[in-house]
């Protein structure tokens, strides 16, 4: 027989009570899901800068009625004046431009009191392009917020419902989203503007009639694997209504799908709204957008070029930071889809 292994007698040792046993201790600080997600996105640098630069854009579009409250307020006398900041010699800011291969002072020239200038330039009508520009970026948001909240209310209660129900119900509701979703947005913007007579109201239910359907069908699909988990057969078992389940479980869990579509949503509706207004067929002179300004600005391109420069770069710099800002959120609430 193999000899039987013996233990010292000092192997084993009494602690003392004023030890402390770290075994179990967690160095990490506790964190909820929320400020978890909001470490991985400061973490990301460019989606972070893209925050704070759309939440720049969004404080001076939103407080536009009082920095810019004449948008419309025409000068014909000072039509066309190239931008102008005091102080700074460069050309293309300092208020010069070139007539006949020679670079002059518009301002001189229209007789501008040397107080007045533009920061940048005027529109063949006198008005000031930066008041323009600044009334234009709010209306876009607005229509790009106000369509993306339909959005968000009808999309994320149809899918939820469809998902819940499932059966004949799912079938019947998919069948209506697939029926929406074949209608062009260019059709049903034409309709309802001949019957609202333009403004805002026909482009955010035009943006919003078929919209919300790809937020219908991310949700539905999210909870077609929520409704099968065991915290939802617990509470379902337990008597709790259907309500109660999706305000406490469902949505919670689908929050960081919620977030990250809409805020794919809003540069969309954004961009539709310039689009619609480029061609014509939204906002209508003399409200100003960002498409209305590009459409103007477009046709004097060839020999002031600043006027179609600056709403087009206004427009990219939204279009491109929410779409950064996106990606970022969805690493930062999925870390799973971060790329390595």
């Amino acid at each position: 027989m193999e000899e039987k292994m013996k233990l010292a007698p000092d192997a084993f040792e009494p602690v003392s009570k004023k030890e402390a046993l770290d075994d179990e201790k967690i160095v990490a600080p506790s964190r909820t899901f929320v400020q978890d997600a909001w470490r991985r996105l400061k973490q990301n640098k460019a989606s972070y800068i893209c925050l704070w630069i759309l939440v720049v854009i969004g404080l001076i579009a939103f407080t536009s009625p009082i920095t810019a409250s004449h948008p419309n307020e025409s000068h014909p006398n000072y039509a066309n004046l190239p931008p102008k900041i005091p102080g700074v010699n460069i050309n293309g800011l300092n208020g010069t431009s070139v007539v006949a291969g020679k670079r002059v002072d518009a301002y001189k020239q229209n007789n501008v009191p040397s107080k007045v200038h533009y920061t940048l330039g005027t529109d063949y009508l006198g008005r000031s392009l930066a008041q323009r520009i600044l009334r234009g970026t709010l209306v876009s948001l607005l229509i790009g917020l106000f369509a993306t909240l339909i959005d968000l209310i009808v999309g994320v209660g149809y899918g939820v419902v469809s998902a819940w129900k499932g059966g004949m119900t799912d079938i019947v509701l998919q069948r209506i989203i697939e029926v929406i979703s074949s209608v062009p947005n260019i059709v049903i913007m034409v309709l309802l503007m001949l019957v609202l007579k333009g403004g805002m109201l026909p482009i955010i239910l035009a943006i919003a009639f078929n919209g919300w359907t790809t937020m219908a069908r991310l949700t539905r699909a999210q909870t077609l694997q929520l409704k099968s988990q065991e915290y939802v057969l617990a509470a379902r078992t337990l008597g709790e209504s259907t309500f109660k389940i999706a305000l406490k479980h469902l949505l919670p869990n689908l929050s960081s799908v919620i977030i990250i579509q809409t805020m794919f949503t809003i540069p969309t509706a954004i961009f539709f709204e310039a689009f619609l207004s480029y061609i014509g067929i939204g906002i209508q002179a003399p409200t100003a957008s960002l498409g209305t300004l590009i459409s103007d600005g477009q046709k004097n391109f060839q020999f002031l070029p600043y006027q179609m420069w600056y709403p087009a770069l206004m427009l990219s710099v939204i279009m491109i930071a929410f779409n950064i800002l996106a990606d970022g959120l969805r690493d930062a609430f999925d870390p799973r889809t971060a790329r390595r």
